[in-house]
Formats: C-alpha cells, sequence, structure tokens
C-alpha cells in the first residue's frame, strides 16, 4: 500500500510586502530594463545636443541685456523639452503597459495585493530617476549655454533666481508630463495604445487646437489649448519677460508659470487617481 505525500498548501500571513519593500523592487525592475538606459541616454543627448546647436549657432547683434538675456539663455537650455516629453512619454508608458504585456503584472500584484503601494512605488522611482536624469542633463547643458553665449557677448546671470526657477520648471515638466505619460498606461494597459494617446495628447493635440483657434478666431479653443500639457510645460518653464505694448484678445488667458504647475500637477492627479481606481477593480 502506497502513501502520497501531501501537496503543501501556502496560506496567506495577512501581510503583504511593505512599500519599502515594494520600492526596492521596482527599482530593480526598473533600471533592468534595457529601454530604461536608452530612453535617458536619449534625452541627454538630445538636451546637450539642442543646447549646443543653438548656443553656436546664435548670432545677436546687439546682445540682449536684462530680463531678455536671461530669457533667451534660459530657453537655449531647455529648448529641447518638447523632445525630451516625448522621450519620457513613451518610457512611462513602458514601464507599466511592458508588465501587461508579459504578464509580469500578475507577480506584482500577487507580491502587493493591495495593489496601490505597488502602482505608488512604480510612479516614485520613476519619478525620481527621471529627476535625477533631467538634472544632470540641464545641468551640463547650463554649462554649455553660459559658456558659448558669453563668447557671443551674451552674460548669463546665475545669481538670479529666477533663472533657476525657470530651469527647475523644465526639470519639473519632463517628471510630471512623464506621470501622465505613466498614468495612461495603467488605464489603457496596452503599450501601443497608450504611447499613441500620450504622444498625441503632448504632440498632436496643441498642434491641431492652435491651427484651429487661429483660423477660426475661437478663443475658448486657443484657451483650451493652453491648459493642454505642452503648453502648461512652457509656461513652466519659460522665463517671465515684460512686454509692454503686446496685442492682446480679449478673453485669451495668459498662463503664469506658477499656473503651469498647476495645471500638469492636475493632470497628474486626475489621471493617476483613475489608473489607481480601474487597479482595484480590474483584474490583472
Amino acid at each position: 500500500m502506497s502513501t502520497s505525500t501531501p501537496t503543501p498548501v501556502f496560506t496567506p500571513t495577512g501581510r503583504d510586502l511593505s512599500f519599502g519593500g515594494a520600492v526596492a523592487s521596482e527599482w530593480i525592475k526598473f533600471r533592468s530594463i534595457r529601454s530604461t538606459w536608452w530612453c535617458y541616454a536619449i534625452l541627454l543627448v538630445l538636451t546637450v545636443g539642442f543646447t549646443l546647436l543653438l548656443a553656436s549657432s546664435l548670432s545677436v547683434d546687439p546682445a540682449p541685456t536684462g530680463d531678455s538675456a536671461q530669457a533667451l539663455s534660459v530657453q537655449a537650455v531647455t529648448i529641447s523639452t518638447t523632445f525630451g516629453a516625448l522621450v519620457v512619454s513613451v518610457l512611462g508608458v513602458l514601464i507599466i503597459s511592458g508588465e501587461y504585456g508579459t504578464g509580469m503584472i500578475r507577480s506584482t500584484l500577487t507580491a502587493v495585493p493591495k495593489r496601490t503601494p505597488a502602482l505608488l512605488a512604480k510612479a516614485l522611482v520613476f519619478a525620481v530617476a527621471t529627476f535625477v536624469v533631467a538634472v544632470i542633463s540641464f545641468g551640463i547643458s547650463i554649462v554649455v549655454a553660459v559658456a558659448l553665449l558669453s563668447g557671443k557677448g551674451l552674460d548669463t546671470d546665475l545669481a538670479d533666481p529666477q533663472y533657476w526657477l525657470s530651469i527647475l520648471g523644465g526639470v519639473g515638466y519632463l517628471v510630471l508630463v512623464g506621470l501622465i505619460a505613466f498614468s495612461l498606461g495603467a488605464i489603457i494597459r496596452n503599450t501601443a495604445g497608450s504611447v499613441a494617446v500620450a504622444l498625441g495628447l503632448v504632440l498632436a493635440a496643441p498642434i491641431v487646437l492652435n491651427i484651429v483657434g487661429v483660423l477660426t478666431q475661437l478663443v475658448w479653443m486657443q484657451n483650451l489649448e493652453k491648459i493642454l500639457p505642452s503648453s502648461a510645460g512652457s509656461a513652466l518653464a519659460a522665463y517671465p519677460v515684460e512686454s509692454p505694448g503686446a496685442p492682446t484678445t480679449e478673453g485669451l488667458w495668459t498662463i503664469e508659470p506658477w499656473a503651469g504647475g498647476l495645471i500638469l500637477v492636475a493632470w497628474v492627479v486626475v489621471l493617476f487617481s483613475t489608473a489607481m481606481v480601474l487597479l482595484k477593480r480590474r483584474d490583472a
């Protein structure tokens, strides 16, 4: 008479992975993906390359002074943010939708049954990494821009706090637009669809609304374009310069840097909250 070996039964202990453990796990996964390194390398090259191209080819005679000089110096550093936003948007989608494509999301949610900490940990790792890479990229670009522009008679006042606020605005824009794309990836859960929606929101929608708004002279449509992520990001990273006598259109909004930041935060809060609710309600 033979006896069968009982199959071990695994029972939950009532404790899931701590948030710190979830962050450590997500960091390991994040740095193990080749697309992470490729996207950040492209972001660095684009940021420094565009600054080098603009600062070296710029011809100003006479050289601007005061706020105009500061604005031009900021523009030389942040000129690549539109393209950088596309890069971090693609990466933001890939790090979440890729798990759905490979099925790894099931292992992630098994380790963190509450689900919300897993999504928060993944977003935190992505945001911090993007912030660090953006700071490094802009830091190198500042050195390049200041050196090249000073050779053309345009001096940058590095003691100006508004200069650094504008640069920080460019960094913040890349982080926040990346989180917007990340949230879209968590909502749609399909890489191709999420990338299409993210790039459409960041790149295509502003162009379409701007063209239609100008052609039709519809003020509400022009205002709608101003609250899209790319327009809000441009306002956040802009160096404010007074333009006396500039023509204005009645009812047309003027987005200040602080307002641009709030608009981007609102986009992130709405989309990320939606992603968390859907993650709780849907199957992996």
